[in-house]
């Protein structure tokens, strides 16, 4: 388990750097992470989560990972 929540991390590292090199690129970075921001934050709430009972708590803690991810570059919305 151990090895498999290292390697979360290591991806979630690497998704968070390429946000950020793609925003740097961008004219307008912020724009840019908040729209992005609450693309991911629709799909999170849209996708279908089969075969678990409670499906909310996994939703949520999938927006929480978002958001973790999202600080690192500014902070969340408070929506």
């Amino acid at each position: 388990m151990d090895e498999l929540n290292g390697r979360m991390i290591a991806c979630q590292i690497l998704i968070t750097g390429l946000i950020a090199r793609v925003a740097n690129n961008s004219p307008d970075a912020l724009r840019f992470l908040t729209d992005f921001r609450d693309e991911i934050r629709a799909v999170v709430k849209g996708v279908n989560i089969a075969g678990m009972d409670n499906t909310d708590r996994v939703r949520l803690i999938a927006q929480q990972t978002v958001d973790e991810l999202f600080s690192l570059m500014k902070p969340p919305s408070s929506d």
